[in-house]
């Protein structure tokens, strides 16, 4: 196959390949299908003729931008773009007068899109609300970010929320597909060359379209004329996958590796936990997430547990990565396979709770600390029974509450690894209480 030339190649250059194959129809978008399939409700929104204001939330490269620009051609409308990572107060209300101007000129109507729009502070966001009620322009939100947490409310009750998922693998296929029917000589791909470019992208149609640009400019310039794997690994430079360090991709790869861990999934514990190191998450984080691992859903049923999380955060801090890395990875799989208790955190909870609710008790005379003279004469430490003196260093029948407090019991314990044995002593000290009130 002949080299693509040097006149070819500055005249792809000049316009990205990504915008060259931007949709402009519905017909032509790839993915989405929960949203676009027939019968689904953003292609009803669309193929309805009537425009409504919306929020986009999804990763990168899923279309957002595509189907804003899509549903303007839809309606005839006036396209209108902002990036919320570069207007402030200034660009809104220029956007505004233009769109005032267009309906008043040309009766049409506008479709404001504004990318990343979770960017906008509140009052930037509030700006929007008294145009969208009097139906000046349909706004269109596009953000990566959960819209629950970083859009106004007011703003929110007034959008529809779509949610945009990563493309598929077959999904990227297509769009490979067009990209090397788009190019005037096409380079031939191997087979292991195109899957690789294709989980390299992680479901973002942008990052993939720009690494086929970059690596056909790379292979003319190389003179290769047909790209295997090996030319697509020295073409990339080491990027990590998709990871937002604060947003939703964060927390719902955390999310996955806690339930793994409390789930007994030690496979699935280590793939998310090498998921998140892979895209350059702060390992100590993740080991200050395995110490909470440790103490709420294993607690007293492996004591041992937070001591291992612990001890793997101080062997992280010493060797650093990615030797330590391994310790990270040890304490997790020790976690995954412990026997799991909840309710060492369910007793803490129930015991704030009761608290927060209850009045403020006083400490028992017997119970409080009699340092000096006048407090004991005052009663403090009077009658109290010092438990290493009484057989099994165990005082039956001894109250530790307030007076007058009801009987609670905030502690339950599992039938999981040592807290059996803890339920087993528990219940045998309380045969003792129950001993030593009938003997009264």
């Amino acid at each position: 196959m002949s080299l693509v030339s040097d006149c070819t190649t500055s005249q792809i250059l000049k316009s990205p390949l990504a915008e060259k194959l931007r949709p402009k129809a519905l017909n032509e978008f790839t993915g989405q299908h929960h949203l676009l399939g027939n019968g689904k409700p953003l292609r009803l929104a669309i193929e309805s003729g009537k425009p409504h204001s919306m929020i986009l939330w999804g990763p990168p490269g899923t279309g957002k931008t595509t189907l804003a620009q899509i549903m303007s051609n839809a309606f005839n409308a006036e396209f209108i773009s902002l990036s919320a990572v570069l207007s402030g107060i200034k660009e809104i209300r220029n956007a505004i007068e233009r769109a005032q101007k267009v309906l008043q000129h040309n009766g049409r109507h506008t479709i404001l899109f504004v990318d990343e729009v979770h960017r906008f502070n509140k009052s930037q966001q509030d700006a929007f609300l008294p145009h969208v009620e009097q139906g000046l322009f349909t706004f269109v939100g596009a953000t990566t970010e959960n819209p629950s947490f970083e859009v106004n409310s007011a703003l929110l009750s007034r959008a529809q929320v779509y949610t945009l998922i990563a493309l598929t693998d077959d999904d990227l296929n297509q769009i490979f597909k067009r990209a090397l029917e788009n190019m005037p000589n096409p380079q031939q791909f191997s087979d292991d060359a195109r899957k690789f470019i294709i989980a390299f992208a992680d479901g973002d149609a942008r990052r993939m379209i720009n690494m086929f640009e970059q690596i056909i400019t790379a292979a003319e310039i190389e003179k290769i004329t047909e790209i295997d794997i090996q030319h697509v690994q020295n073409a990339l430079s080491r990027n990590t996958r998709r990871f937002d360090k604060g947003g939703d991709e964060f927390y719902d790869q955390i999310s996955a590796l806690h339930k793994s861990v409390r789930g007994s999934s030690p496979d699935a514990t280590l793939y998310w936990l090498c998921r998140m190191l892979d895209s350059g998450a702060e390992p100590l984080y993740i080991g200050r997430r395995l110490i909470r691992m440790a103490v709420e859903d294993i607690g007293m049923a492996d004591p041992r547990a937070l001591q291992i999380a612990l001890s793997a955060c101080e062997t992280y801090e010493r060797l650093g990565s990615p030797e330590g890395e391994l310790a990270l990875a040890q304490a997790a799989l020790y976690l995954s396979c412990a026997p799991k208790s909840n309710a060492a955190y369910m007793a803490y909870k129930k015991t704030r709770s009761y608290i927060a609710n209850d009045k403020s008790r006083p400490v028992p005379l017997h119970l409080r600390n009699a340092p000096t003279q006048l407090m004991k004469n005052m009663g403090h430490g009077r009658d109290y029974r010092y438990a290493h003196d009484y057989p099994e260093a165990y005082v039956a029948g001894e109250h530790y509450f307030p007076d007058a407090m009801p009987d609670v019991q905030f502690y339950q314990p599992t039938r999981n690894g040592l807290e059996n044995k803890i339920q087993e002593k528990l219940n045998y000290l309380r045969s003792l209480d129950q001993k030593a009130k009938k003997q009264k």
